[in-house]
């Protein structure tokens, strides 16, 4: 699936737009998770327009693939990814998130938005999911892909490593997980918290293929996505370097923009440094 030209410039253009959206979306909502939402715009719109299999006017099509999120706190980045590429409104959703009656929750729920496939909010859950649902899929017989986004941090989960232990037991090849690998976590830089390295050795001991690329260059992301695809008999993981807050430079790879949101004027600024990007 060699991307063209027009594709990459077509990619990039509308990743900026998912990123704005993030940005005007958290302004609105005076709370959020900005660093990873806008770090992992790249990925989400690769996802949403140009490798998921899905139907925005049928978001429950039996034959879609499925992308659970673990780290639900970056929704916004998916809630903007999907509402470019028309499961909602734009408007609706940059003054609709978190806030009482809509559908657009600070973590995602799937009572509201069937399309989410998981509820997400406790760390460390979303492999087990998406491991389940991709054997399940084997099971039966059906074709589609199982994606998993989970952040670094939530490695420090104990349930999320036996998920790594059952999905690389039982080979489930249709299931690729990607790491959000941006290096930071809510109180700090995750080496300084609890180290994870090396999440390659420790992945690959429990029969995982494991890719690393750099999760804001479409082409290898996209390429990496190929090659889960074509690993038959061990489940894959993509380590996708990112960087938080990407594309905002005063903001980028600050771990104190975890968990907060701009402010308006900040928002206004954060804007016009993306137009004249």
């Amino acid at each position: 699936m060699e991307l063209s030209k027009e594709k990459i410039i077509e990619l990039k253009k509308t990743a900026k737009e998912v990123r704005r959206t993030i940005i005007k979306s958290l302004v609105s909502a005076e709370s959020g998770h900005t660093g990873g939402s806008l770090g992992m715009a790249d990925i989400f719109t690769a996802f949403y327009f140009h490798i998921l299999k899905h139907n925005p006017e049928e978001p429950l099509w039996p034959e879609r693939d499925r992308l659970i999120l673990s780290n639900g706190h970056i929704v916004p980045a998916r809630y903007s990814a999907m509402a470019h590429a028309g499961y909602f409104s734009v408007e609706e959703l940059e003054n609709g998130l978190r806030k009482f009656g809509t559908v657009f929750q600070g973590h995602p729920d799937r009572k509201f938005l069937p399309s989410m496939e998981t509820t997400s909010g406790p760390l460390g859950c979303g492999l087990g999911q998406a491991s389940g649902i991709a054997l399940g899929a084997k099971m039966d017989g059906k074709n589609f892909y199982t994606y998993c986004i989970m952040s670094d941090g939530e490695h420090q989960e104990g349930n999320l490593w036996e998920s790594v232990m059952f999905a690389g037991k039982y080979k489930i090849d249709n299931l690729t997980g990607i790491i959000d690998r941006n290096n930071i976590q809510i109180t700090g830089r995750t080496e300084n918290v609890m180290p994870l390295e090396s999440l390659r050795n420790k992945y690959e001991a429990f029969n995982w293929n494991v890719v690393e690329v750099d999760g804001h260059d479409f082409v290898k992301f996209i390429e990496a996505i190929e090659m889960a695809k074509i690993s038959h008999g061990k489940p894959t993981v993509i380590i996708a370097h990112t960087i938080p807050g990407k594309g905002i430079k005063e903001i980028e790879n600050d771990y104190k923009w975890h968990g907060i949101a701009p402010n308006k004027e900040q928002g206004e600024r954060f804007l016009l440094e993306l137009n004249l990007d």
